[in-house]
């Protein structure tokens, strides 16, 4: 039972393989050393895609029939297809899914139908899909996403739609600037004639930047025409004078900003240019000239990071400015921030640095050495005067000591000298009435001067 199944399978593999679909014709083609299946069908009478469409197929022509939509997976036995196309029908809508399992496709057209939109997320399963035609369908807008997914596109023909606007999106796949191209510069060719353009700034640019030497961008046409501009209606592009694109300038309000830790900062800067730029602020590094906060830095988020701002457009065409809020100050704030304007004539930006300040690390005075004092005398009532006292006296001591001249054999002529410096002990005496306490005690203590000495005056009158 299995086998007579098996050989049933293999029987219609086998009549699949060899056999051609109704209304069509297959014939083979040579290229090199290969034979090339050619799949051609053209009768007004097939309204939906043929569904036994030899497997080893690699051209499949779909031309002049009442095909009007796309199923999904409408190819997928056909994964050895290289050229797809469904021209001048009556398609109006196609599956995201349609194009299923298409690897090795290399060229789609879809030229000469009623298509109002394109699936374009679809291109994502014909990763080598290199030529694109929608030549003469009804797409009266491109959406920005459509960029994303025509990196690998060399050949596409917009023309004969109804097409106004091009997204900026795509002007920066088509004309990348300085720095943002990833590998070899590609060269395109695009169709953009017989579309009623808006003559604005983008169709500008694509018109001045193909025509310069070494553009990556060469047009099929270059004679578009504005359908509606400043009341140039109908006049060709070439011919209108239309408002030349202008790269934005940024202003800010301050370059340097000091701020005390805590406190709250509203950054600000304006932007001029054509079109509008749109304005962003990005935190690109730290500033760790502030203070040591090795632990804060190495905690804080990965630089350069994007910052939530607020953005506003000036009444006057052309300018806008954008401020950023920051609140509750912490050194983990502190750093360089940059305002960048961007619009499709290029990139501007101004650095804005902030600083906070404010007491880091209080540092501990060093403890101090204090001595240790003698243990208090009974005798003595009051310790501050006592000591106060004692060194007034030692003093004296020590001038009496210096102005007493060594005695002679003639004592007379010592005692005017010993009168003087009595009376100057006895005011001190006067003055602090416990002296004469403290001074007979260290005269007490003293040892017993030397006979015929200068210093053995002075117990003598003291007492």
């Amino acid at each position: 039972m299995y086998l007579l199944i098996l050989a049933h399978i293999l029987q219609s593999s086998l009549l699949a393989v060899h056999s051609c679909p109704a209304l069509c014709a297959c014939t083979n083609g040579n290229s090199g050393m290969a034979e090339l299946r050619l799949v051609q069908c053209g009768d007004p009478g097939i309204s939906a895609v043929p569904v036994n469409v030899p497997p080893d197929t690699v051209k499949l022509r779909l031309e002049k029939t009442s095909i009007s939509r796309v199923p999904r997976a409408a190819f997928f036995n056909l994964s050895e297809l290289r050229f797809l196309w469904l021209t001048y029908n009556s398609i109006t809508s196609i599956h995201p899914s349609s194009f299923v399992n298409l690897k090795t496709l290399r060229e789609l057209r879809l030229d000469g139908n009623l298509l109002t939109s394109f699936p374009w997320e679809g291109l994502r399963d014909m990763p080598r899909l290199q030529t694109l035609g929608l030549h003469n369908n009804r797409l009266s807008s491109l959406p920005a996403h459509a960029s994303l997914f025509l990196p690998n596109i060399t050949y596409l023909d917009l023309s004969s739609n109804r097409l106004t606007i091009l997204p900026a999106e795509l002007l920066d796949l088509w004309f990348p600037l300085p720095g943002q191209q990833d590998g070899p510069l590609q060269r395109r060719i695009l169709g953009l004639h017989d579309n009623p353009w808006l003559c604005d700034c983008q169709i500008s640019m694509v018109m001045s930047l193909s025509m310069s030497l070494g553009s990556p961008v060469v047009l099929m046409d270059q004679l578009l025409i504005c359908s509606r501009s400043l009341g140039q209606s109908g006049m060709l592009l070439t011919q209108a004078e239309l408002s030349r694109c202008m790269r934005p300038s940024v202003q800010p309000a301050a370059t340097r900003v000091i701020s005390p830790l805590g406190s709250n900062v509203i950054l600000r800067c304006d932007a001029t240019g054509y079109p509008t730029p749109t304005l962003t602020w990005i935190k690109t590094a730290a500033y760790t000239d502030c203070c040591r906060q090795e632990d804060i830095f190495q905690k804080s988020d990965q630089l350069p990071r994007n910052l939530e701002s607020f953005m506003q457009e000036s009444p006057r065409v052309g300018a806008r400015w954008s401020i950023i809020s920051l609140n509750g100050l912490s050194y983990k704030d502190a750093g360089e921030y940059r305002c960048q304007a961007r619009n499709m004539a290029g990139i501007s930006e101004a650095p804005i640095k902030l600083k906070v300040v404010g007491v880091t690390r209080l540092s501990r005075p060093p403890k101090r050495k204090f001595q240790k004092t003698p243990p208090k005398s009974s005798s003595s009532k009051y310790r501050k005067p006592n000591k106060t006292v004692t060194t007034t006296v030692s003093l004296k001591e020590n001038q009496i000591l210096q102005n007493v001249t060594p005695p002679s054999t003639n004592k007379t002529q010592t005692s005017p000298n010993l009168t003087s410096k009595v009376f100057l002990v006895d005011r001190r005496r006067r003055i602090f009435p416990d002296a004469k306490k403290k001074t007979q005690t260290s005269i007490k203590s003293a040892p017993e001067p030397r006979e015929n000495s200068a210093t053995a005056l002075l117990p003598e009158t003291l007492v």
